[in-house]
């Protein structure tokens, strides 16, 4: 094997372990109907660069998909940026009453929601229950 080869093939095999996680999606109108049509469960985040609480909830759930990989395989994960869609028609409909609200759907339903909090075992709970679903 000469150099090239090796070093593509190293290269390739260091970025395996971080091609299993895909980036939440972002927000744009239409997007939560296409993967609800499709029968995936969809977790939505509604949340601000500016805001704290939504940080604290990021790292809550990052931390959670690194325990456990079958979240983001079995999920649809929807960051909803809130200065751009607080005023959407997705936002209004679900009355989303401010930003760090976190919101699991699947199909006409609403699975469960968490305005504001923080802790591991509320954000789990919402997770496992978007994980249930999306299973069953």
């Amino acid at each position: 094997m000469d150099r090239r080869h090796f070093l593509t093939l190293t290269a390739a095999a260091s970025a395996l372990p971080f091609a299993t996680f895909a980036a939440p999606l972002d927000y744009a109108p239409g997007l939560v109907t296409k993967h609800l049509k499709k029968g995936d469960t969809v977790f939505l985040d509604f949340k601000a660069d500016w805001c704290s609480t939504c940080a604290a909830q990021e790292r809550v759930i990052k931390a959670l998909k690194a325990e456990n990989p079958a979240y983001e395989q079995h999920i649809t994960f929807i960051n909803v940026d809130w200065d751009a869609h607080s005023n959407a028609k997705l936002t209004k409909s679900l009355r989303i009453p401010r930003r760090s609200t976190l919101v699991v759907l699947k199909g006409e339903n609403e699975l469960g929601r968490i305005v504001a909090q923080t802790s591991r075992a509320s954000i789990k709970g919402l997770m496992d229950a978007a994980l249930g679903a999306a299973m069953a």
